[in-house]
């Protein structure tokens, strides 16, 4: 009998010993799966894809409801805001708030498709505490996804901020434009001035007097609170313009230029992106708006 129970014992070791390789792969099979509702996904740098990305978590901000984040650290001298929708316009008060009735930067932002051409810009937070306010001031139809994200006054957009070459004045009550190539896929748009007030208006265009995307803006000194921002440019036809809406007393100093670059080669990519189309296209068909159906 102690033979056959010892005999049994060496037998149901080796079983024991291939039971944890047997687990194997099933472990790597499951490293290589997507992430699901319980895997947190990848981290995404905030350059990803061109434009001023955030990896905060999205906090939805219905129509007519007003949230804040507050920033009560002194060391946090820079805020990205980040706005968008699943599509639909977006219409929304951006202010920056330093103490009781102190709003020393505001904003007025309105986009037509926040999918396509969201809201990304940077603002100025010098001595705390602070508070960003973002009222979405559409009807309840319309939600959107905020993103507010305290970035280094050192990191990568420092050397955007900074004003380059191609920076020019305007003069209160004048306007530039600025046309790009449907090689530009997104746009950095800096504006400063020497220590005076900014008053603003931002808009971009794809046709005559189509504005896909207006920011009316105000910052009480426009050296110590520059406004930097970057404008989705899909499609073909885009073009960025400023009115300094000041008087002739304050001008400022725009610095414009290509953000990120593609390749766009084949007809449809390079065509304006316009709404009202549908399964049809820009070139007509059943549900596109133009013919007779």
């Amino acid at each position: 009998m102690k033979f056959a129970a010892a005999l049994a014992l060496l037998v149901a070791v080796p079983a024991a010993a291939f039971a944890p390789s047997a687990k194997a792969p099933a472990a790597s099979a499951l490293s290589l799966m997507p992430p699901g509702p319980d895997m947190p996904p990848p981290m995404m740098g905030t350059m990803g894809r061109g434009s001023l990305e955030s990896t905060t978590p999205e906090v939805t901000v219905q129509g007519g409801s007003l949230k804040t984040w507050a920033f009560s650290s002194p060391a946090v001298e820079r805020v990205q805001v980040v706005l968008k929708t699943e599509g639909r316009p977006l219409d929304a008060d951006v202010e920056l708030w330093a103490g009781p009735d102190n709003t020393p930067h505001k904003m007025r932002v309105y986009v037509e498709n926040g999918a396509s051409r969201p809201f990304s810009a940077v603002l100025e937070t010098p001595r705390g505490p602070n508070t960003i306010a973002v009222r979405n001031i559409g009807q309840l139809e319309f939600p959107m996804a905020a993103q507010i994200e305290a970035v280094s006054a050192a990191g990568p957009l420092a050397a955007a901020m900074n004003p380059g070459t191609g920076s020019m004045t305007i003069q209160g009550g004048a306007l530039r434009t600025y046309p790009f190539d449907p090689m530009v896929d997104s746009v950095q748009v800096l504006l400063r001035t020497d220590g005076r007030p900014l008053n603003a208006r931002i808009e971009l265009l794809q046709g005559p007097n189509n504005n896909k995307q207006v920011i009316e803006l105000y910052t009480e000194d426009g050296l110590d609170r520059p406004f930097f921002a970057v404008l989705e440019t899909p499609g073909s036809g885009n073009v960025v313009r400023i009115v300094n809406t000041a008087t002739v007393e304050f001008p400022l100093t725009a610095s414009v230029g290509a953000y990120r670059t593609g390749s766009k080669d084949s007809y449809d990519e390079m065509q304006p992106v316009i709404s009202g189309y549908g399964s049809g296209g820009a070139r007509g068909g059943r549900g596109s708006g133009f013919g007779p159906y």
